[in-house]
């Protein structure tokens, strides 16, 4: 017969690893979010580059996008410290107040250059649906702290931050040496962009049902 206090301890243990687990990977996130701001500060900081050129004539919808999807992109990983949100819970909300708004000028940015852009039907659905999951699931993370519900809200900020990390997760995508061989690039840049993010999501989807199995086993065990 198992015995009640070491399944608790044994659970208890596995949850001390997958948290450290969990801080090592915010770690490796933080470090490929400096990479790509880095990178595309160097792309666009040469005002008569290639790149910049790209948008010379939509340059607004550019830097609304970029200066909002950077601020998101650097204050997300900080809402999820459970020791700032705790011991600081005001901070906490103003940075998320500060995070939204943030995101609302990133989104009407990205939202200009989708309309404008001369590339094909093909891209802009794939841009104007991660856009709506960024906007959808931000809304949901809000009206769920504003009903008091901070479990779910948290939920659905995680989900709302893999979105945002597309910023960064394409970017490398395009990076894989041959990936863009695969096929024209109407079909590899929609493709790759939609990869971005909803796999990262099933596999957040995937790892929330085992967490909630796993704390259903504790309760359990407890109660024994």
């Amino acid at each position: 017969m198992a015995h009640p206090v070491r399944d608790v301890s044994s659970i208890l243990a596995l949850a001390r690893s997958k948290r450290a687990a969990s801080n090592a990977a915010w770690i490796v996130l933080l470090l490929a979010v400096f990479h790509f701001l880095w990178v595309n500060y160097q792309k666009y900081a040469d005002l008569g580059g290639p790149a910049y050129l790209l948008f010379v004539t939509r340059r607004e919808w550019l830097w609304a996008h970029l200066a909002g999807g950077t601020l998101t992109v650097l204050l997300g990983p900080f809402q999820f410290l459970s020791q700032v949100r705790m011991s600081y819970p005001a901070i906490h909300r103003w940075t998320g107040r500060t995070y939204l708004l943030a995101m609302l000028v990133g989104a009407v940015g990205a939202a200009g250059l989708i309309a404008t852009t001369p590339a094909g039907p093909g891209i802009q659905v794939a841009f104007a649906a991660t856009e709506l999951a960024w906007l959808f699931t931000a809304l949901m993370g809000f009206t769920a702290i504003r009903n008091r519900k901070p479990q779910v809200h948290r939920r659905w900020m995680i989900r709302n931050y893999i979105v945002t990390f597309v910023f960064v997760a394409f970017r490398a995508a395009l990076l894989v040496p041959g990936v863009m061989t695969l096929g024209p690039p109407s079909v590899m840049i929609p493709a790759l962009l939609w990869i971005s993010w909803v796999v990262p999501l099933l596999a957040y989807e995937w790892w929330a049902g085992r967490q909630d199995r796993s704390t259903g086993r504790v309760t359990k065990a407890a109660r024994a």
